[in-house]
């Protein structure tokens, strides 16, 4: 683009004041300052926009006819410089959010609807994934992520941690008794991962040492499945508290082996890609998740 912005406003307010002198004032520059501003556009263009006298200015044919347009993007420029201003106060657009699909179904969705109360004109994408995905390829705008994050290049941002805790449906005990020692979790229909290994090691204070080592009768590489398993008395798993909250509230769910239970917390992180100045939709959606999980997870 050959003329400048601040060349386009200069003519604009040239034409606006009647004179070169009189534009000079409300610009903020000195009259040679203005003057040398409207040569350098006319150079750029090509051709004279305005014919100069001692009494007065006038537009010439150009001149009209570039002012209209120059007066069309300057308009243009202003407008989405005052949306930009509206949308920090008043956030807007399409946030793209992926979430693994228990954290999708027992956290976020039940709290998007006091979200959008509160933010009514940004548009949620939700897409679910168990793996990890790339947030480029898959165009999203944040990722929320459970458990320890590796080397990334993306910024993390912690939301909050979630308690681990073996359970089992009361009838799979009625039916296999409960266990009160971990090492008898070994008759037992053990439930777990099929990746990341890491989440078969149960969070137990065992005769081995603090982590239980579990073989899984059933896996699954959904937590959400294997918490329909337990509930279809199926066998003992290890979840966390974020998905069993109702289970355990109601009963269908029940802790085992508790006294034996170490403290330990899935952390929750929310990854995007590292920007000057984040986006105020993603700011606003992460400090409301933000407050919303410390409630949840307390």
């Amino acid at each position: 683009m050959k003329s400048s912005l601040d060349e386009l406003a200069v003519l604009a307010a040239i034409v606006d004041a009647g004179s070169i002198s009189a534009a000079a004032e409300p610009l903020g520059q000195t009259v040679s300052a203005v003057s040398r501003s409207l040569s350098r556009l006319e150079h750029k263009l090509g051709t004279t926009l305005m014919r100069r006298s001692t009494r007065r200015l006038e537009l010439t044919e150009e001149g009209q006819f570039f002012l209209a347009r120059a007066r069309s993007v300057l308009a243009a420029v202003e407008d989405a410089e005052e949306q930009l201003a509206l949308r920090r106060d008043q956030p807007a657009g399409r946030l793209r959010v992926n979430a693994a699909s228990p954290f999708m179904l027992h956290v976020l969705v039940p709290l998007i609807g006091g979200f959008r109360e509160r933010y009514p004109q940004i548009e949620l994408e939700l897409n679910s994934s168990d793996q990890i995905i790339d947030l480029l390829e898959q165009r999203t705008d944040v990722a929320l992520r459970i458990g320890t994050l590796a080397d990334s290049t993306l910024h993390a941002r912690p939301l909050g941690s979630f308690r681990l805790r073996v359970l089992a449906s009361p009838a799979y005990l009625a039916a296999h008794g409960r266990p009160t020692k971990v090492e008898a979790l070994a008759n037992h229909s053990l439930l777990g991962f099929t990746a990341p290994e890491s989440l078969n090691t149960w969070p137990l204070r065992w005769s081995g040492g603090e982590g239980y080592p579990i073989e899984a009768a059933v896996s699954a590489s959904s937590g959400e499945t294997l918490r329909q398993l337990a509930l279809a008395d199926q066998g003992v798993v290890a979840l966390s508290d974020f998905m069993t909250a109702r289970d355990r509230a109601d009963g269908t769910l029940v802790q085992v082996l508790a006294t034996h239970t170490v403290d330990t917390r899935q952390p929750v992180h929310a990854v995007y890609y590292r920007n000057t100045a984040l986006a105020s939709r993603i700011t606003c959606f992460l400090d409301y998740l933000a407050v919303e999980m410390a409630t949840l997870a307390a």
